[in-house]
């Protein structure tokens, strides 16, 4: 899959993602350095069956303006700010590795945030002092194919099967 394919996948996991559809969207809007580049412009207006892309604002400005209205929802008494609501979210999924190297998800992408989520697991082996725990974040089903935050040790006092931990 080549990169301007890539694209339009995360644009339909977009949609997925917030339950939206196509009937629901008013405005394309691109935003960034790369939203110049005329083959992915011609991409997204397939994608969107034709639907103009909005080009009054400046790519490389957007962003700040998206910031301006964060700064301005953050402050109380600003009355000209349109009645919106950002929510801040997991942008990826959080989660640990288990056995056989697999991802197994705690949080899953684009969870509201802060979010306080548990999950139980079993030691492997039995008489083991200790769990290794790796935290990751991705989307792969493979642990090492997402990016490691974190790594630390807990006790685990007891054999295989019969002791939970991280609940």
């Amino acid at each position: 899959m080549d990169l301007f394919e890539k694209c339009i996948e995360i644009v339909k996991r977009c949609f997925v993602d917030s339950g939206m559809d196509m009937s629901s969207v008013d405005d394309v809007v691109l935003i960034g350095g790369s939203s110049r580049i005329p083959k992915l412009q011609q991409l997204l207006q397939n994608f969107f069956k034709g639907k103009d892309l909005y080009s009054s604002i400046n790519p490389d400005e957007a962003v700040a303006y998206g910031a301006a209205v964060q700064a301005a929802l953050l402050c109380e008494g600003i009355k000209n700010v349109p009645n919106l609501v950002l929510q801040d979210v997991t942008p990826l999924s959080l989660g640990v590795e288990v056995i056989g190297e697999l991802m197994s998800i705690v949080i899953p992408r684009n969870t509201p945030i802060p979010v306080k989520m548990t999950k139980g697991y079993d030691t492997a082996d039995d008489n083991c002092s200790e769990a290794k725990i790796e935290v990751y974040e991705g989307e792969s089903l493979k642990a090492s194919e997402n990016n490691l935050l974190g790594l630390f040790n807990l006790p685990t006092p007891r054999a295989s099967g019969l002791r939970k931990i991280l609940q």
